[in-house]
Formats: C-alpha cells, structure tokens, sequence
C-alpha cells in the first residue's frame, strides 16, 4: 500500500508539473522562436539598434571627415604580393600622380605595393559618445590610422559606411517617434470612438475618412515651400514628424476601433458593465490588454514605412539638411545618372533601406503568427 500511495503522489507531482500554466508572454515567445524569419528578422533590428546606439565606435571613420572624393570600395583580400595571409588585409584607395585623359582628374585606384591589414579595436578619429564621452577606439581599422573605406567615399570624400551607421541613428530616431506617437493618438482614439458609439463614433468616423483620403506629398511639399531653407533641421524634422503623425494615426485608429466593437459584446465586459464598473476602469483594464497584441503587430509593420518615407523625403531634400546624416540625405548624391554610371556605390545607403525594411517586415511577420497562430 505504501509504494502504491508514493506512485499516485508521484504521478501527481507530476501531472502538476506537466499542467503549470504559462504566462500569455511566454507562450508568445515559445511560437515566436519557431519561426526562422522571425528570428532573423529580430536579429537584425537589434544589429540595427547597436549601429545606432554606438554609432561613434562602431563607424571606422568620422562620418564628416573628407578624404578622396567618390573613391571607390577598398579592396579586402587574404592574399598579397608575399602570398597568403590568414587576416584580411585591405589596399586603400590613393591617387595617382596620372590624369585621367577625358576628365583630367588625377587617377585612383588601390595601392597594390602597400597591404594594411585589418584590425579590431583600433585607434582613430576623436568623437564624442553621444555628445558628452570623448573617445577614439573604434571596432574596425587599421593600425597605422589610414582609413578604411569598406564602401568608398561620395562627391565629397567622406565614408559611406561611416555615414550610413551614424545615419541609421537619425532615421530610427524619426521612425520610432512618429510610430509612438501614432500608436498612442491611434489606440487611444479608437478604443474611445469603438466602446462609446453612438454619435459620437458616427462622426468621428467621418471625420477619419477625411484624414485617410488627404493626399499626403502634397502635404510634404507645402510644408516644404512654408518652412524657410535656413530654419534648423530640428524645426524641420519636427514638422515631418508631426506630419507622419497626423496622417498616420487614422488606420491605426480604425483597425483599434473593430476591435473594441467587437470585445465590447464579450461577457466579460458586459459583466464589468452590469456591476457598475466605470468607463476607464473597462477601457484600461478589460480592453486595451486585449488589443494590444494587434497594437503591437501594427508598429512593427508601420515602421517600415516611415523609414521608406524618411528616406523618399530625404531624397527629396524635405526631411533632413547637412550637417545632420540620414539614408534619405546621403542617396541625394545619387540623383543624375552619369554619377550612378560612373560610381555605383554612391547607391549604398540604399542597402540600408533595404535591411531595414526587411528586418521590420520580418519581425512583424512572426510577431503576427506568434500572438495570433490561426
């Protein structure tokens, strides 16, 4: 009797471990992880969020500092003139004392003769971490201090790369703060118009079609035309965040508006409702929870499009001015043809754009099949 006693007590132990619940959280995180693009795609955004955070160690160069104009790539090779080398070493772009016949531009190309190799944690061009930390280690170089150009230089001799790591910081900067501040006018707006109806939503709806139907380049343009050319790029950014926002927030709000209508008429709710719960206590506690996972996919597949706006209004001119650094500013130099033909790299920041609309993609993607798997 005593071993059959110890079996069934062991059995229920084990039959309590086997059916502890899970947190919401972690059941998300448990379907989430099984996806691959998912995965990726969050690796990718947190690579991204590093570039931005420590652009000024992680950037091989000064992203203003002037060099070789519209030099191309530095070759990186583990062979040279003494054979093979287990590091990688680079041959930098140098000029020639030979001019070109058609341009009469002095020639460059790679210095075959004079191999440097690549080296982590080296010395180089000063900087300030995030305004205040001075510093001048930097994750990638070369020893002596030559600079290392891994994508090549634009029209005015400063590093791609370095420009697009320190560019990804202003980018993200406007991404994140415009989806913010869309996810709450949006979320907020809309729960309020789905819980109280009436006429209140009658016309708040109307008013939202207003706002989905307004064009928004003209918009852009306008205010373009209305800001002076000298006023600070933050005044700038500030109205094209603002901007974002105000055409922005309309979907959002009319995706949280169908949600709330039909959490509304769950018995949970209408139990709430019958004890004489307030208005507030309802919205916060019994349906904003459960409309936020949808809240949540929403902003990982909004910020792709800010950044493909950002971008577009910067190539425009109407988003950001030097000195400041962002994807949309640097493809300016990318707006004539001959200059495409004859340095291609200048097209570059383009592959930020595209990693970073990918990893958002991606990341939004599995977040949707993890919170909802059917």
């Amino acid at each position: 009797m005593t071993s059959t006693h110890e079996g069934e007590s062991a059995d229920a132990r084990i039959s309590t471990v086997n059916t502890t619940s899970q947190s919401y959280v972690s059941l998300v995180w448990r379907r989430f992880r099984r996806s691959g693009p998912g995965m990726f795609g969050l690796t990718l955004v947190i690579i991204l969020l590093l570039f931005s955070v420590f652009a000024e160690f992680i950037a091989p160069n000064d992203p203003n500092k002037a060099t070789v104009a519209f030099a191309p790539p530095d070759q990186i090779s583990f062979f040279t003139k003494d054979g093979f080398t287990l590091w990688p070493v680079i041959f930098p772009i140098v000029e020639s004392d030979e001019l070109d016949p058609i341009t009469f531009q002095p020639l460059i190309g790679p210095d075959l003769e004079n191999p440097r190799p690549l080296a982590l944690f080296v010395k180089g061009d000063p900087y300030r971490m995030w305004g205040f930390i001075p510093g001048d280690l930097h994750l990638i170089g070369v020893a002596d201090g030559t600079p290392v150009h891994l994508l090549g230089t634009d029209k005015l001799g400063r590093d791609i790369l370095s420009r697009g790591i320190f560019g990804s910081r202003l980018t993200l900067i406007i991404a994140l703060t415009s989806i913010t501040m869309i996810t709450i006018v949006g979320t907020l707006l809309g729960i309020t118009s789905g819980y109280l109806g009436g006429a209140f939503d009658l016309w708040f709806q109307r008013f939202v079609e207003i706002v989905l139907a307004f064009p928004q380049l003209p918009l852009y343009l306008t205010l373009a035309a209305l800001i002076p050319p000298t006023s600070p790029s933050l005044l700038f950014i500030s109205f094209v965040i603002l901007v974002i926002v105000a055409l922005g927030w309309a979907q959002l709000s009319r995706e949280v508006r169908g949600k709330t209508m039909a959490l509304a008429r769950v018995d949970y709710v209408r139990a709430a409702m019958a004890i004489g719960a307030s208005d507030g206590r309802i919205i916060t506690r019994h349906i904003l929870p459960n409309v936020m996972s949808h809240v949540i996919v929403a902003v990982t597949l909004g910020i792709p499009s800010i950044v493909l706006l950002e971008s577009f209004l910067g190539y425009l001119g109407f988003a950001v001015k030097p000195p400041l650094i962002s994807w949309g500013l640097m493809l300016q130099d990318s707006q004539t043809f001959s200059v495409i033909g004859s340095y291609p790299w200048i097209l570059s920041p383009v592959g930020f754009v595209l990693v970073a609309v990918f990893a958002f993609n991606a990341l939004g993607d599995g977040l949707r099949d993890a919170i909802d798997p059917y």
